[in-house]
Formats: C-alpha cells, structure tokens, sequence
C-alpha cells in the first residue's frame, strides 16, 4: 500500500487525462533528474545492498523514522517504472537485469567475463547446429529469425540474423528442459536494440550494423544472450513442455477478466471466444507482436522495475489492455470479427503516452487483485 501511494503520488494524472499538466507528467523522466554518474557503464555508481548505519541519527520518534532510506537500486527501479531516457536505458537495464553488478569496482572484471564466457559457448556448441542431434532446433530458429519484426529493416540484415542465430543456438543447447521455442526469437529483439543504441546517434531501425567495430558487435551480442537468458530464468516454464506457464496465465487473466469487466467476458462467452485464442500470443510473446517496438521497450522498463515484471505484472498488463479496447469489442456482432480485433489491434500509433496510461491501469489492478485471489477466482 505504501508504494502504491507514492506512486499514486507521481503519476496521479494517470486516472485524470484531462489536467492541463498531463503530456509532461507522462513523459519519460528527464537525463537531469537523474544522477550524472548513470550515464556509463564506468560511472554508475555502486548499488548498495544497505545503506551505512548512522550512530549519530536523531533519537527515534515514531514509525516512520524506522523506514530505511531507499538503496540506490530502489531510486533506480522507481526511475525505471516511469520510463528512463533513452541515454541511460542501456546501463538501467544491464543492470535491472542482474546482468551488471552493483558494486561499480567488479563490473568491467564481470562484463569481460561474462562476454568471454558467451564466445567461449559459441566456440564449444555452434559448430554442432548440423550434427543430427540439434539440426532441427536450429532449423526451426533459422525459419523464425526473418519473421522477427519483418517491417523493420534492421532486422533483415545478415549480419543482425546471424547473431540472433547464434544467441538462440546458444540459449536452445544450454537449456534442454525447454529448448528453443517459438516466440523466444521476439525476446532478443529489445535487448539488441537498446544495447545497440548506445553507439547509433540516429534512427536504429535502420542503421547498418556491420558499420560497427567487430568488438562492438561482440559486446552487443553477448550482453543480449545475458540479458535475455535473464529474463528467461523467470518465465521459463513459458516454454517448458506444454508449456504450463502460458496456459496458467492465460486461465488466469480468464477469471480476472470475469471479475473486472463481466460484459466482455460474458460477450466472449457468448461468441464462443476462447482466451487461448488471442492471449496465447500476448504471453507467449510477451505483447510484442500487439505493440510497436518503441512501446515493447518502454513497457520493459516498467516489467525489469517490478519484482516479477515479466510474469505475475505482465497479467495485470494483458487485463487493462485487453479493457483497453471494450468498445470495439462490443460492437463486434460474430466470432470471426471479435476474433480478427483480438488479433490484430490498431496500435502502430502507440507511444509513450498510451503506454503510460496501460501501465498505470495494470497498476491499480494489480493493487486491487494481486493479494487478494479469491477476489477474481470463482
């Protein structure tokens, strides 16, 4: 209830868009609200797990002298849920992630590390993507990796295809309980852009990658497998066999939908539309294929500030945006036409307002819900 309040605080514009003062509330935080020292992977400062103990502090007077002071990691969540600039998205995120350490004096020995490690696997397994054992999984991925965001030119580049297939290859051998499956390909896509951003000036979606130092190719690359694999980690039975993970969400977003709007839900009913029909691809993909990349970014932000971001909050998410679009689903009269809405929303002119606003409706629901099951299960 306490977070809930600052943030309803900071963002109160979020329920009333109709105050004069909103467009600004809603934008992304400014570069100079932040510390100077974010703006490098050299100069961010450390994370500490606690803050110093203070012999000299006031007597205590009451409750809320006893709350501790945020950490440095928690002022950078909070920055993070209203959406960070995009100078300092990268190292926020290689950070949020777990990928990067707190502790400032370990992180170039770690990023070394760790971007050795990757190539060091590339060395040891890529050469087996022909062997009869993993032929198929890296069919599979080499089918997908051109239907990975076809519109947009950076993705149908050869250089930009070979490194997704190295980092899927990669993630698909060392983690045999799920393997590679499809939809795991969208997942690399914000990463390697944000990551990639950091030494693109202009438009990104167009930039010849191959124009980069090879070192700065490698180093985006690895920082993407990281990255993702630790996103991963926390969504994995997503991918597992049968894949539980979506299927219990799916049946999840069901009965909180039933709860929170019952004329869709029961318009649903009626139609003889299925929740698997269309939310089976918002969490398998995580809304990638629902929103344009610029939006996907900017969500992430919010998913890698919440504790379970991409998994127990991404619920809450689906929720407000499937209410999003009550009235055109109510005006839907058949089954085909509710089901083509449902797959195939108008949102290519989203942006940062819109998403502000999704994510602060996912919000309430969640405050309202999350501790509370019985609330929307029967």
């Amino acid at each position: 209830a306490s977070s809930f309040h600052e943030f309803a605080r900071s963002t109160n514009d979020a329920w009333d868009i109709d105050d004069e003062d909103d467009e600004d509330l809603l934008a992304p935080i400014h570069p100079s609200s932040l510390p100077s020292t974010l703006h490098s992977v050299h100069q961010v400062p450390p994370l500490p797990l606690q803050q110093p103990s203070d012999t000299t502090r006031e007597p205590d007077t009451g409750p809320a002298d006893r709350l501790a002071p945020p950490t440095a990691e928690e002022e950078l969540r909070k920055h993070s849920w209203s959406g960070i600039p995009r100078e300092v998205r990268p190292i926020t995120w290689r950070l949020l992630s777990g990928y990067l350490p707190a502790n400032m004096e370990r992180r170039d020995l770690v990023l070394k590390r760790k971007r050795d490690e990757y190539f060091g696997f590339i060395e040891q397994y890529y050469h087996s993507r022909t062997d009869e054992t993993y032929k198929d999984t890296y069919r599979q991925i080499h089918i997908d990796i051109p239907r990975t965001n076809p519109l947009i030119p950076l993705f149908q580049q050869p250089t930009v295809q070979e490194v997704f297939e190295r980092i899927l290859f990669i993630w698909a051998i060392r983690h045999p309980a799920s393997g590679y499956v499809q939809g795991i390909n969208d997942l690399v896509t914000p990463f390697f852009v944000v990551f990639l951003s950091e030494f693109v000036e202009e438009d990104v979606e167009n930039f010849d990658v191959a124009s980069l130092p090879l070192n700065t190719q490698r180093n985006i690359e690895a920082d993407s497998f990281w990255c993702m694999t630790k996103l991963l980690d926390g969504i994995q039975d997503n991918y597992t066999f049968a894949q539980p993970g979506i299927q219990n969400n799916v049946k999840a977003l069901e009965e909180l939908v039933s709860r929170i709007d019952e004329d869709i839900h029961n318009y649903f009913k009626r139609y003889e539309v299925e929740y698997l029909q269309f939310a089976f691809r918002w969490m398998n993909n995580l809304l990638m294929r629902e929103l344009p990349l610029r939006c996907t970014i900017r969500l992430w932000d919010t998913y890698q500030a919440e504790q379970e971001g991409f998994s127990h909050f991404h619920l809450y998410v689906c929720a407000a945006f499937l209410i999003e679009w009550r009235k055109e689903i109510l005006s839907m009269v058949d089954f085909q036409g509710l089901l083509m809405l449902l797959q195939n929303l108008p949102t290519i002119h989203w942006g940062n307002e819109e998403v502000g606003l999704l994510l602060a409706e996912a919000y309430r629901l969640k405050y309202m819900f999350a501790d509370a099951p019985n609330h929307y299960r029967r």
